[in-house]
């Protein structure tokens, strides 16, 4: 597999990632097998997937604990990233960025991935009581330590960003006025503090054919700067696979039954999106969703897709992506796809 590089001290990745969230939350709790994710994980390092996508709050913790089982045969093979900072409740997730908090975390996450080393820790959320610099300065205090390789930053969700000032008019040369999303000012703005304490390596944020908001500011503030990105959810939540029929119903546990674009009715309305996809994928013999894995690897040399997924077949499905390689015919087809209809507003 293609090989890409991550932030400025060149860490090597598969073009590629796994995303193992949905072997242990968030998706279809139902289907779940810790025999058939442990298959998963070893199809995809046998492929050249070697970046393992985990978090301390997927579980919480049973996600490490998987991921651990394999890093304990397999380390060299895997660049392990995982996360702190978010606290799983019964009813509710909080963030903690507290400088003892991140330290104790780093230190539980090592002994559930059964390695001594962390080659990409990120924060995945700032914690709003306490100032982002005293957080990541805490963090750059475990590479010194030799327990972290490098850092990242998880993208501030749509979510946090206020409907009234999610858009402002931008005006471009020669066109008519259009809605500009700012759905990551408040990351950039971390970026910008952060940056002034210790190295970005890497921000990770949805990116997918019809969630491109990234492309607007914060993937060109990243290569700026030499920063890696990690597309998450370059599938779609599943959607672009063209394998989720509309109406078909998630169970309560899973992510997709609150989300505004996995309603019956926006299921169906953005079917046009995975009908480009597929007729792309018809003139190479490539499913809908490596299209849409493609696509998202033509975006930039550094960035790199974690697709999740919690079955042997797609990951090996998402790994052949990696030999995709789309025309400037294809992405301009692509991009006169209508956009997306719902949102998280």
């Amino acid at each position: 597999m293609e090989r890409r590089t991550i932030g400025a001290a060149a860490l090597d990745v598969g073009a590629i990632g796994l995303g193992c969230m949905p072997m242990s939350w968030g998706y279809t709790e139902s289907q779940r097998s810790l025999d058939s994710s442990l298959r998963a994980v070893h199809t995809a390092l046998d492929r050249g997937c070697s970046l393992l996508d985990t978090a301390d709050m997927y579980g919480p913790f049973t996600n490490e604990l998987l991921v651990g089982r394999v890093l304990k045969e397999r380390r060299a093979d895997a660049f392990v990233s995982t996360k702190c900072g978010l606290l799983v409740g019964e009813q509710h997730i909080v963030a903690n960025g507290r400088p003892g908090y991140v330290k104790r975390a780093c230190d539980a996450s090592l002994r559930r991935l059964q390695t001594d080393r962390i080659d990409l820790y990120q924060l995945h959320r700032a914690d709003p009581e306490v100032p982002v610099e005293e957080t990541w300065g805490a963090m750059a205090e475990l590479v010194a330590a030799g327990k972290v390789r490098s850092l990242g930053l998880c993208a501030v969700g749509a979510r946090a960003v206020r409907p009234a000032r999610a858009a402002r008019m931008e005006r471009r040369p020669g066109g008519r006025a259009r809605p500009r999303s700012r759905m990551h000012d408040g990351t950039l703005a971390q970026l910008e503090r952060i940056q002034q304490v210790f190295p970005v390596s890497s921000v990770q944020a949805e990116l997918s054919v019809w969630s491109p908001e990234p492309l607007e500011a914060l993937l060109p503030w990243c290569e700026s700067r030499g920063v890696g990105f990690l597309a998450a959810m370059p599938l779609g939540n599943g959607y672009l696979t063209g394998t989720l029929t509309p109406g078909q119903g998630f169970e309560r546990e899973d992510i997709r039954a609150r989300h505004p674009r996995f309603t019956a009715e926006m299921m169906a309305a953005n079917q046009p999106v995975v009908a480009g996809l597929r007729r792309v994928g018809a003139r190479y013999g490539a499913t809908p969703g490596q299209v849409a894995l493609a696509w998202t690897l033509a975006q930039g040399r550094h960035v790199v897709p974690v697709p999740g997924t919690k079955k042997e077949r797609w990951a090996a499905q998402n790994a052949k992506a990696a030999e995709l390689t789309l025309t400037r015919e294809d992405l301009a087809e692509i991009a006169a796809l209508p956009p997306a209809r719902g949102s998280w507003y």
